[in-house]
């Protein structure tokens, strides 16, 4: 029975795991697939809707799930939460992304249950278990902001690059739309995939000035904000636009020199955050596998505190501590420029 339990347990947890990353793994939107549909020109046959079936074509089976859907689109945080799943590149609907959050929270709940039947039984406790649930709330937004922080930071890396060749482009008498195209051919994502996107909102009959607006709130880049106010306002007043941006890449790639200085001499600090947060772990994984029975007096349940042992109780304390100690020193760390 234990096992069958344990073998249950983490096929639950697998199942979550595989769900997440498959319906956040999916590359491309239907919404972008129509677009390249409209403005591209007839390539192969299309693709059968067996072979790209979404999840919102599953929720759309359900009349309850499309009601609260279209009621869900209806809330002022929908909108900004369709704006952070963009960020991200994340080809969800924010019904979908609630969906998954949802999932997320009993899948962790179950796993934490079945795990205290098995193998952990202090798991199995009420307050771990909304512990648990807390965890599994928290994880997809968690993973949505570590994708957006590391596709802003890989587009702002080669934001320089971009401008210069935009800047040359222009300088040889292309035109602002076949200058890029040029970057979409000669970059990779993410400045090519919204580049892309911007030719083709320009050739569906968008201004240049709309189409920039659009990507600016997509991808939330300073830099790519001062490039957009550069275009349009040459657009308005006229200009030299190639020796504004060229100006422009200029003061990027400073500001991302002197990032790079900063992140140099404060490593030795981000390293003692990193050291301080992680080395109880490390102590506490190193003594279990040494000595199993040493650490086995902390989860007895004399003396108990809110039906909890002691020693769990300021194991919960203690983690607490060192989390906002670690967030603390990257407080301290983090020097905007």
């Amino acid at each position: 029975m234990d096992a069958l339990a344990l073998i249950a347990a983490l096929a639950t947890g697998l199942a979550v795991l595989l769900l997440i990353i498959g319906v956040f793994g999916t590359s491309r939107s239907a919404a972008a697939v129509r677009l390249e549909q409209l403005v591209a020109a007839p390539a192969a046959a299309p693709e059968t809707p067996a072979e790209r079936r979404r999840l919102s074509e599953i929720f759309a089976r359900s009349p309850l799930l499309m009601v609260l859907n279209r009621s869900l689109e209806r809330r002022s945080w929908s909108e900004q939460l369709a704006r952070d799943l963009a960020r991200a590149d994340v080809t969800l609907r924010p019904f979908e992304y609630l969906i998954v959050r949802v999932l997320a929270v009993l899948g962790m709940v179950g796993l934490f249950w079945l795990l205290g039947r098995t193998l952990l039984p202090i798991l199995g406790h009420p307050l771990l278990l909304i512990v648990g649930a807390l965890l599994g709330f928290l994880l997809p937004r968690m993973y949505i902001q570590r994708r957006q922080h590391g596709r802003l930071n890989a587009f702002n890396a080669h934001l320089a690059d971009t401008i210069t060749l935009l800047a040359n482009a222009l300088r040889s008498g292309s035109s602002f739309l076949q200058a890029t195209e040029l970057i979409v051919r000669e970059t990779k994502p993410p400045i090519s995939t919204e580049f892309g996107r911007v030719i083709r909102e320009v050739q569906l009959g968008l201004t240049a000035e709309q189409a920039l607006a659009n990507i600016v709130r997509r991808v939330k880049s300073p830099d790519l904000e001062l490039m957009a106010t550069a275009i349009t306002i040459q657009y308005q007043v006229g200009g030299n636009l190639a020796e504004i941006l060229d100006t422009i890449a200029f003061t990027i790639r400073e500001r991302v020199r002197i990032k790079g200085e900063i992140r140099v001499l404060t490593a030795q600090q981000r390293l003692s955050g990193y050291l301080i947060g992680f080395l109880p772990i490390g102590l506490i994984v190193v003594i279990s596998l040494i000595a199993p029975q040493f650490l086995q007096a902390m989860f007895d349940n004399p003396p108990g505190l809110f039906g909890l042992p002691l020693g769990v109780v300021l194991l919960i304390v203690g983690t607490i501590s060192m989390v906002i100690g670690f967030l603390l020193i990257r407080r301290v760390v983090d020097i905007e420029v």
